[in-house]
């Protein structure tokens, strides 16, 4: 058997058939799987209030609620829950529309479970390497009396531009593409096969054109043992 611990993808399986319920829950358990069933789209809503999962598999043609209206409302909610729809149709205008609304993807029933698994286990890399994905730079970062324009390396103190050095450029980028995280000194020499004094020697420069007393940093701080932290508005 699969080892399953708090780490394993949990799963909640949502259909107003109880035999395809159990059926999926006992398969997808026994593939490695957490899982979590619901009977209909209003416990399905209920569950996620509480409980964290890594993928819905919802059924369209429910009573009540139906698997669009759920996944519409999830959406609507800024739930980023990945989610498949199981429909019985194989109208090319459902499926458009289960798409068109944020679900990730559909099967038609009847369908053999081992392609169930291969869809979630294909949703699931997706939706771990969009995870992982470096979030978009700010456009702006201000801090202090400072603003520093991303794409365009530039550097301003109120209306007058700080003459910045190319590399001071890159370090600031650094600093700034995920404000409030600490940089350590191998990420700020990139490739540049840059010494670690020599970092220290840049992050000195550019203090003194940021701060008021450098050697006590207000907004470029050293995070002992780690690294650098630009402190932002």
């Amino acid at each position: 058997m699969p080892v399953v611990d708090e780490n394993t993808p949990h799963i909640l399986i949502v259909d107003d058939d109880t035999r395809i319920r159990t059926l999926l829950k006992k398969y997808l358990s026994d593939n490695g799987f957490r899982t979590t069933i619901a009977a209909d789209g209003r416990e399905a809503l209920a569950q996620m209030e509480h409980l964290a999962f890594d993928l819905v598999v919802l059924d369209i043609m429910m009573p009540d609620l139906s698997g669009l209206e759920v996944t519409e409302r999830l959406r609507r909610r800024k739930n980023p829950v990945p989610v498949l729809l199981l429909t019985a149709r194989a109208d090319v205008e459902d499926r458009i529309a289960g798409l068109s609304i944020g679900a990730d993807d559909y099967l038609t029933k009847p369908f053999d479970p081992k392609e169930l698994v291969l869809r979630i286990n294909s949703i699931l890399r997706r939706s771990q390497m969009e995870s992982r994905r470096p979030a978009e730079p700010p456009s702006e970062i201000n801090f202090g009396p400072f603003i520093f324009k991303y794409q365009r390396g530039e550097l301003l103190n109120g209306e007058r531009r700080v003459t910045l050095t190319t590399r001071e450029i890159e370090v600031m980028r650094k600093l700034t593409s995920e404000p409030g995280r600490i940089v350590t000194r191998e990420e700020l020499s990139d490739d540049h096969n840059v010494s670690e004094r020599a970092i220290d020697v840049q992050i000195n420069r550019l203090r003194r054109k940021i701060e008021d007393d450098p050697r006590d940093p207000l907004y470029l701080q050293t995070v002992r043992g780690s690294g650098y932290l630009l402190r932002t508005d």
